[in-house]
């Protein structure tokens, strides 16, 4: 392993733990040449997901692609990067167990976009209008309505009990 410093090929493991949700293994290292600590994990090489796009085309399935929509759609917004990371796993470990080679893009969205509306609805106005290409403020206004339709997650009961 490459320390991230000065590039030496030389650590050495301070300590090794299971992950928080025991899919992977975290080892603390230290450079033996400059003494940086660093950081690495270590979990299962799956068979590799791709994915099938709208356009017909087929690439690899990327975390670091699904992650970062759902950052963006949660900017500014109360929600961890924590919170997001263990969303983005359980979508994936999903959809490992539904699809075994490809995965429809819609799936993704779909499955995105219902983790964001448990999460925060602000986010999930945010993707849903990127994700449904949204033309003009009319299909932004629909959504918000469906969204006001819907019963809000323990809103109702909060209210008899005041």
């Amino acid at each position: 392993m490459y320390c991230p410093k000065c590039s030496s090929l030389e650590d050495k493991v301070i300590d090794s733990r299971l992950s928080k949700d025991g899919r992977s293994i975290r080892r603390r290292r230290e450079c033996l040449a400059c003494a940086h600590r660093f950081t690495t994990y270590e979990e299962v090489e799956r068979t590799e997901l791709r994915v099938a796009k709208r356009d017909g085309r087929s690439e690899p399935f990327n975390k670091e692609k699904l992650l970062n929509g759902m950052i963006k759609a949660c900017e500014k917004r109360p929600v961890s990067v924590d919170q997001l990371e263990q969303i983005s796993d359980e979508i994936i470990a999903t959809l490992g167990s539904e699809f075994r080679r490809e995965v429809p893009s819609t799936v993704i969205g779909a499955k995105v976009m219902a983790a964001l509306h448990e999460l925060d609805e602000v986010a999930y106005v945010r993707y849903a209008s990127v994700y449904r290409h949204f033309q003009d403020i009319g299909e932004f206004i629909h959504e918000i309505q469906k969204l006001e339709k819907r019963p809000r997650k323990g809103g109702a009961q909060t209210e008899l009990f005041k």
